[in-house]
């Protein structure tokens, strides 16, 4: 086929194209993107790619419609999800950015239950600073819609009569969360520590059809040409799309500090995962997406209409440690008008726990020794992710829970032992909202446990879960990735409390002895150790009570409705002697 005759199949294709999408092209595209560049993509070849089975075939809710409103920045993910749909890999499995994309925490960003109430509370807390905190909040939970707003000389609202409203004008773009045609229009000229909180640069310059895209491959001109006139958007290659920095300009946040007569006081490290991993081994190796947006098997054509097969393809998946919130949002979706169907939030969901058990950490029982009444043994964490575990929002947490257990079956031993509610049985913090739990060289008593977590104070030495009311970790024992130094060379992720003094935590992880008296039991003993996790902490779900607003009823709702049952992250078993 000539050249020509791919123009006019394009522009064809293009006519068809702008009935769905309801875009106009004003501008013809760029040149090919500069030789050099790295394509990432083997030639074509003839794989034949099998159709992909709808996800609402699983049954339950099948979801909404994306989005396709634009305005003069941006265009909701609808927009673009019409060419890029219909995805399989050489292994013929759905890598749809449509259907993965939709079902991940990122596009329930503005809808995130606990995040909005979250939101409540801190301007309940703070009622003078609310258009503040929601604009903050706003900037990478509603980004779209903020960053309109800051364009246009205002300021990002969220609650009541802000972007949660549905007739406010910003409302279907602020509700489409971390979208398409916001993370890749970022710009490379500002990212990484020095883009934090939020500090993302858009071209505010360019006009509607003129404005570019950026992503990892290079795209030809007949192609350009299609996707800017199905979309309005000009593609151009760059691959700082793929660096870590892009994920930092929002997972790097600080947040300032309120005494308690409301005066500003400082600023705080509020989630660092980007400076966690930059500093520990994992700098010379995956990236942030390496891990969070899975390689496809061989290559996938990212788009209904390019005939080329692009490798290596990352999956919109965006798999994290949320599996928690993903099955609140299966319960409650339909009433939150969802647009993922429930069969993709419980993929979505599988996904997060098998990223949970299979890549975030070890655990193993070394030295079991039985003497008469007791049993001692050291349980010996091994990190496998790239940042603290626990990272990012500090309501995560982690634990040991390890139990002894006789010939019969009888429990001898046991500590760290979670309820129904969610409440690990021997935590201060859990029994009192003004203690913590201790970090812990050996335990020795079944009220003892070690948590992994961050621990905030006021400045005035409080325990608290007001971020903003947070002006220094009490705490913060959060398993360390390979090669963190303990004493880091950046303050703000620094090991707080008791593990800084502790031999045995390290970069890498953490060795804990258990001396566990055991009564009269009849032996032999087994003794198992479990790490288990919780996105939402019981304290930070329980604190939510002493504020009110709609908000908040409703994440407690959804709280008691959906059991806080933690992740088993690792689990080992050995036999004593």
């Amino acid at each position: 086929m000539s050249r020509w005759m791919l123009i006019s199949l394009g522009l064809l294709l293009t006519a068809l194209l702008l009935g769905a999408c309801g875009g106009t092209p004003t501008a013809s595209p760029t040149t090919a993107p500069a030789p050099g560049l790295p394509t990432a993509t083997p030639p074509p070849t003839a794989t034949t790619i099998a159709p992909p089975t709808a996800a609402s075939a699983a049954g339950g809710f099948e979801g909404g419609t994306l989005p396709a409103g634009r305005n003069e920045l941006f265009s909701a993910s609808g927009a673009c999800t019409v060419c890029h749909t219909r995805m399989t890999d050489e292994a013929g499995q759905d890598v749809s950015i449509d259907s993965h994309w939709r079902a991940s925490i990122k596009a329930q960003a503005a809808r995130d239950p606990y995040f909005l109430a979250s939101v409540r509370a801190e301007v309940e807390a703070l009622p003078e600073q609310r258009a503040a905190i929601e604009d903050s909040c706003a900037t990478c939970h509603m980004p779209m819609a903020d960053y309109s707003e800051a364009v246009a000389g205002g300021s990002g609202a969220i609650l009541d009569d802000g972007f949660l409203d549905p007739d406010h004008e910003l409302h279907e773009l602020a509700l489409d969360g971390v979208s398409c045609t916001l993370c890749h229009q970022i710009r490379s000229g500002n990212l990484g520590a020095s883009a934090n909180s939020g500090g993302y640069v858009i071209d505010t310059e360019a006009r509607p059809g003129e404005r570019e895209i950026f992503g990892p491959f290079a795209v030809d001109e007949v192609q350009a040409q299609i996707m800017q006139g199905a979309s309005g958007f000009i593609p151009v290659q760059s691959t700082h799309v793929a660096q870590s920095e892009l994920c930092a300009t929002c997972h790097t946040l600080y947040t300032p500090v309120f005494d308690a007569a409301g005066k500003v006081v400082g600023e705080f490290p509020e989630q660092v995962p980007y400076l966690e991993w930059f500093y520990s081994d994992y700098r010379q190796g995956p990236t942030c997406q390496g891990c969070h947006m899975p390689e496809a098997q061989g290559g996938v054509k990212v788009s209904v209409t390019s005939p080329n097969l692009r490798s290596p393809f990352a999956q919109h998946t965006f798999w994290g440690g949320n599996a928690y919130m993903l099955g609140m949002l299966q319960t409650f979706g339909e009433e939150l008008e969802l647009t993922a169907s429930e069969a993709q939030l419980e993929t979505a969901r599988q996904g997060t726990l098998d990223q949970l058990q299979s890549a975030t950490a070890t655990i193993a029982i070394e030295n079991l020794v039985s003497g008469g009444s007791t049993i001692s043994a050291d349980v010996h964490l091994e990190s496998l992710a790239g940042h603290k575990f626990p990272t990012a929002f500090p309501s995560r947490r982690a634990w040991l829970h390890v139990t002894v257990t006789d010939a019969a079956g009888n429990v001898a031993f046991e500590s760290g032992a979670v309820g129904a509610d969610g409440a690990i049985q021997g935590n201060d913090n859990d029994a009192d909202p003004a203690a913590y739990e201790q970090h812990y060289q050996t335990i020795n008593r079944p009220e003892q446990v070690q948590i992994y977590e961050a621990i905030l104070g006021t400045p005035e030495g409080q325990v608290t879960t007001h971020v903003l009311r947070a002006g220094a970790y009490l705490k913060d024992n959060r398993l360390l990735p390979s090669g963190f130094e303990k004493a880091a060379p950046y303050a703000d992720i620094r090991v707080h409390g008791g593990a800084f003094e502790d031999e045995d935590f390290l970069g890498g992880g953490d060795v804990v002895t258990y001396i566990m008296p055991v009564g009269g039991g009849a032996g032999p003993y087994t003794v198992t150790a479990e790490l288990l996790f919780q996105s939402v902490g019981y304290r930070w779900a329980e604190n939510l009570r002493s504020s009110s607003g709609p908000e908040i009823e409703r994440f407690l709702r959804y709280y008691e409705a959906v059991p806080n049952t933690p992740v088993v992250i690792a689990s080992a078993s050995q036999q004593s002697p």
